[in-house]
C-alpha cells in the first residue's frame, strides 16, 4: 500500500475567495480584515476544495502570519506545518526580517517554527495596524515572533 499523496499547496486562485473565509469560520478564526490580503494567500487544495490555509500581511517593520488553518479531518498529517513553512518562506520572499503572529489556540504549535510568545507592546506600531491587532483578536491572545 503506498503513502498517501501530500495535499497540493499553492496561491489562492481568483472565485476561491469565499471557500477561503468559509474554512477559517470552521476553524474559528478572524475573518476580518483577510480579504485585503489574499494576494498572499496560501492554500492546501483536496479534491477541488480548500482544506488549509496560511495568510501573510506585510507591514514596514515585519509580517505578520494569520489565518493558520486545517480542515479537522485533515490535522495531524503535517499540514500545518507546511502551510505555515510555505508562509514563512514567502514573508522572506518579499523582504521581511521578523514575523509576528497572535493566537489563541496554538501557542503550542508554533514554537517548533523558531517563535516565542513576547509583550503584544512589543510588536512594531506599523504591524499592530493590522485587523488582527486592533479588533479582530482579543488582548488575551498570545503574540508571538521569530526573526527570518
Amino acid at each position: 500500500m503506498s503513502a498517501p499523496q501530500p495535499v497540493p499547496i499553492g496561491p489562492l486562485e481568483p472565485g476561491e475567495e469565499s471557500a477561503l473565509l468559509s474554512l477559517l469560520e470552521r476553524c474559528g478564526l478572524p475573518r476580518d480584515g483577510a480579504r485585503d490580503h489574499f494576494a498572499r494567500a496560501l492554500v492546501a487544495r483536496q479534491d477541488g476544495r480548500i482544506v488549509g490555509s496560511a495568510l501573510v500581511e506585510l507591514y514596514p517593520e515585519g509580517a505578520l502570519l494569520r489565518s493558520v488553518a486545517v480542515e479537522g479531518e485533515l490535522r495531524g498529517h503535517r499540514l500545518g506545518v507546511r502551510l505555515t513553512e510555505r508562509a514563512l518562506a514567502l514573508a522572506r520572499q518579499h523582504g521581511a526580517r521578523r514575523i509576528y503572529l497572535l493566537t489563541e489556540t496554538a501557542a503550542d504549535f508554533f514554537p517548533r517554527f523558531g517563535f516565542h510568545a513576547i509583550a503584544r507592546a512589543d510588536v512594531p506600531a506599523s504591524v499592530q495596524t493590522s485587523v488582527e491587532f486592533t479588533t479582530a483578536c482579543p488582548q488575551s491572545a498570545v503574540v508571538m515572533e521569530r526573526e527570518l
